[in-house]
């Protein structure tokens, strides 16, 4: 199994996923870094990581048609089994999202359906929730939708702030998306329409 990871920020998850895969707690193949920012961190821990990037702007192409054309070519020497988007700042199209079906993930940090969007830590402090969480869902059509591989709430305290409830919402992604990996790459996902089924997790 051969992985490639699509980022635009800082790169924690990747390098979560990184030592995952160092620590042979997942047996795939980490192949390439898809990026769409050259200023992007995550650039510099694919390369201390020996990883292969692929820098791909947007900037350079006349519509997203072109620009995933362009993803797709240069991936297809890879031969890639799945895709994990993490903090990948662009939405994939239809035609995207089917050629890779239920082989593209990502992880948001909220219980979705919960909170999507890009600012979901910040609306679950704002909403006075009791809790919210991190969820690891396969990539469909529509925006923070897919089907739920796995979820973890994260209690929200009356001293949060948004950054201390970003530090607890980062450190469990950093233990659930390798661990969704790792069903993947064994043969324990199963995805029957909207529902996800593990075995022997």
């Amino acid at each position: 199994m051969k992985l490639a990871i699509f980022a635009s920020g800082q790169g924690s998850n990747f390098s979560a996923i990184v030592k995952a895969i160092k620590d042979g707690k997942i047996k795939v193949g980490l192949v390439v870094l898809v990026c769409d920012k050259p200023e992007a961190r995550v650039i510099s821990r694919a390369k201390k990581a020996k990883t292969a990037v692929i820098l791909v702007k947007r900037e350079d192409f006349s519509g997203r048609a072109e620009f995933e054309a362009a993803i797709i070519q240069r991936l297809k020497s890879y031969k890639i089994g799945l895709i994990c988007l993490a903090g990948f700042m662009r939405m994939l199209s239809p035609g995207f999202v089917r050629k890779y079906h239920n082989r593209i993930m990502n992880i948001h940090p909220s219980l979705l359906p919960a909170f999507k969007g890009s600012h979901a830590i910040k609306d679950a402090l704002d909403a006075a929730v009791p809790f919210t969480g991190v969820t690891v869902h396969f990539v469909d059509e529509e925006m923070d939708h897919g089907p739920v591989i796995l979820q973890q709430k994260v209690r929200i305290t009356s001293k949060d702030t948004l950054a201390s409830l970003e530090k607890r919402i980062h450190s469990v992604e950093h233990k659930l998306y390798p661990r969704a990996i790792r069903f993947f790459c064994e043969g324990k996902i199963k995805v029957r329409g909207r529902k996800v089924e593990i075995s022997n997790p």
